[in-house]
């Protein structure tokens, strides 16, 4: 015989169902004090600089005296110039570019990558080597392969023609353009690696089952569970792409003329060459607004702001 333990009264229950809510609660919410290291060093390395390009952005300064307040003038300047209306399109164009090439590329690289490839882990360690260079590093290696004189084109006339891949506007977004994706295409793989390998096994099994192929997997499973990662990595690619610097500065220095001038390249020609420190600081928050602005829209549109689980309804 064994023995029954009563059952506890009613309020009793509800008291422990509170208690045990409360304690996950807890658990779950830690204080402000667990923010604030990282608070303070997002306020001290981020908020702090750019209140600072907010003020120097209404001065006039040469980076010698001392600053002199100019009201709009810096921005008259700067929304005035036709080298910067110029030089925000092809930003855009620019980031547009890298959206559309290495969007795709990531997406069948990184689901590739989450599978049990024969000799996968090999190959991936060895695509993901870009991430170990920085910009500055994959700038110079392929201003040296390209070289008109000395590299590859030189070397291959039957299709590069003259070889100065640099001496047409075409041509030389064609290169930024190719050694961005070069670079960055496998932190956006890895992004996409990751989301594809946190997909529930159980879908693909049903699907199996329903009869559907490896295509009609991708296409009704895998990329509608990616939903999320995609966003984040356009995020990511649009204020990368505006932001890009290194590679037009040691690539094309702004040329042929103005045709790859960039905002950020002619922020550094305005603030550093010309010691025009105001509309310098003026492009960054062109820079800054735009990129926020465009980041917002897509979250907005795409939904993500409401954090839908991709694995709701299991």
């Amino acid at each position: 015989m064994t023995r029954v333990r009563p059952a506890a009264p009613p309020e009793r229950r509800r008291r422990r169902a509170r208690t045990r809510t409360a304690n996950v609660a807890d658990v779950g919410r830690p204080g402000f004090l667990w923010a604030a290291p990282a608070t303070l060093f997002f306020a001290a390395f981020a908020l702090v600089p750019l209140i600072m390009v907010v003020v120097l952005s209404f001065m006039s300064w040469d980076g010698i005296g001392d600053p002199e307040f100019a009201g709009l003038d810096n921005w008259r300047r700067v929304l005035d110039d036709p080298v910067m209306i110029k030089s925000i399109w092809l930003s855009l164009l620019l980031t547009g570019l890298g959206v559309a090439i290495q969007t795709p590329l990531s997406i069948l690289l990184g689901v590739w990558a989450a599978g049990n490839q024969k000799n996968r882990a090999v190959l991936s360690a060895i695509y993901f080597l870009p991430l170990l260079l920085s910009a500055t590093a994959v700038a110079v290696v392929w201003g040296a392969l390209l070289d008109p004189n000395f590299g590859v084109p030189a070397e291959a006339a039957w299709l590069f023609g003259d070889g100065n891949l640099y001496g047409e506007q075409a041509t030389a977004i064609g290169v930024l353009a190719f050694v961005s994706t070069w670079q960055f295409t496998p932190f956006h793989t890895l992004i996409y690696q990751g989301a594809a390998r946190a997909i529930p096994p159980v879908l693909y099994q049903a699907a199996e089952v329903d009869g559907a192929g490896r295509y009609r997997q991708f296409f009704h499973i895998t990329l509608p569970q990616l939903r999320n990662a995609m966003i984040t990595s356009m995020i990511l690619m649009v204020v990368g792409g505006l932001t890009t610097f290194e590679t037009v500065l040691i690539l094309t220095q702004g040329g042929p003329g103005t045709d790859t001038t960039i905002s950020a390249y002619y922020m550094y020609e305005r603030a550093f060459r010309s010691f025009d420190y105001g509309a310098g600081a003026a492009i960054a928050l062109v820079l800054v607004l735009a990129a926020t602005l465009i980041s917002l829209i897509m979250v907005r549109l795409s939904g993500y702001d409401k954090m839908r689980s991709t694995t709701e309804g299991l």
